[in-house]
């Protein structure tokens, strides 16, 4: 099955692999995607404020995955699928607080 490369570029080298399977998500994206399933789970149990100093806080959550991947990107250094994930879930965590605080400070 061929899936969208929108959202993901799904290289090989850059993705965990399961039994000979390649996930379906670059190792960076997993990240994310755990990091805001894991948030969006414990939001459901334990109310949040989201206030404008949660969304800065919020916001620099992003940092570690967009240092990571621009460095990579522009060729600074090469990452590892490890590092890539740890940023992602912190970058997940920091893109949904993100957009709820968005959500509550505008009243949408």
């Amino acid at each position: 099955m061929k899936y969208s490369k929108i959202l993901c570029h799904r290289i090989p080298e850059r993705s965990f692999h399961y039994k000979n399977h390649q996930f379906p998500v670059c190792a960076r994206c997993t990240g994310f995607y755990t990091g805001l399933a894991v948030f969006l789970i414990y939001n459901y149990f334990f109310s949040i404020t989201y206030t404008i100093e949660l969304f800065i806080i919020s916001a620099a959550l992003l940092i570690p995955a967009a240092v990571d991947g621009f460095t990579q990107f522009f060729g600074l250094r090469e990452s590892n699928n490890n590092l890539r994930f740890v940023t992602g879930f912190i970058g997940g965590i920091g893109l949904i607080i993100v957009i709820k605080s968005l959500f509550k400070i505008l009243g949408v």
